[in-house]
């Protein structure tokens, strides 16, 4: 089972230190945990995601190259087309980037290859969820995530029914977000056991490992790690 932290902000390096498979950057200003600074060396394991909501594609496409993102995560209303377009654009900037090299022997080669950029689309529960409306994101998206509805886009330190999976109809794999923290353990390991988990790829962690927004309680995330990977309670 992969590991995202969500989030980070004020001590990436030090979640780093856990090895997680994902760390989470949000780039949507309001956002109390949004990323403005200097992104740290991270080791090249961790696949760094960007978290935008609803913002245009050359916003995306800029953070993308400045920030080296692996994995673009979108928590906003996002169409289907929207996610076609995001995925054309990365193929499109790959082809514009060779074709440049080819033309000008003195371009530096870059190692950013957006054709292995992965989109994760969101799509938020409260009781009950529609899976028809994954059909139309089927084709461009790699992975989707399910998040608890609230207030925000995302973060609201609560779970959904993680029974309404037990319907999810596709065989994409998804991460599982959404209020999960060091008491969500028991329950959650009732999850990864059922059924409804056949798909699920990854859990997502954010709000409740914090001391405040954006500052990751490491100890605390710590013991979690080691219990989901050990699968003790």
């Amino acid at each position: 089972m992969k590991i995202k932290i969500c989030g980070m902000n004020h001590n990436p390096t030090e979640a780093a230190k856990l090895l997680p498979d994902y760390l989470g950057f949000i780039f949507w200003e309001p956002s109390s945990r949004y990323f403005s600074g200097e992104m740290p060396v991270l080791p090249s394991s961790i696949k760094k995601v960007g978290v935008f909501v609803d913002a245009p594609l050359e916003e995306v496409l800029e953070r993308v190259k400045k920030y080296e993102l692996n994995a673009v995560q979108l928590h906003g209303k996002e169409n289907a087309e929207y996610c076609k377009a995001l995925k054309d654009s990365f193929l499109s900037f790959r082809a514009q980037s060779r074709n440049q090299k080819e033309s000008n022997e003195n371009v530096v080669s870059t190692a950013l290859d957006l054709t292995k950029l992965k989109i994760i689309k969101v799509f938020s529960i409260k009781d009950d969820f529609d899976f028809d409306l994954l059909k139309d994101y089927e084709e461009d998206c790699d992975y989707f995530l399910f998040d608890t509805k609230g207030k925000l886009p995302g973060g609201n330190g609560y779970a959904f029914d993680w029974s309404v999976l037990e319907n999810y109809p596709s065989n994409k794999p998804y991460f599982l977000s959404g209020g999960i923290g060091l008491d969500s353990k028991e329950k959650l390991q009732e999850f990864l056991n059922s059924p409804a988990s056949k798909n699920c790829f990854a859990i997502d962690v954010n709000s409740k490992f914090e001391r405040a927004p954006g500052l990751k309680n490491i100890e605390d995330l710590k013991i979690f790690i080691e219990s989901l990977e050990s699968g003790r309670n």
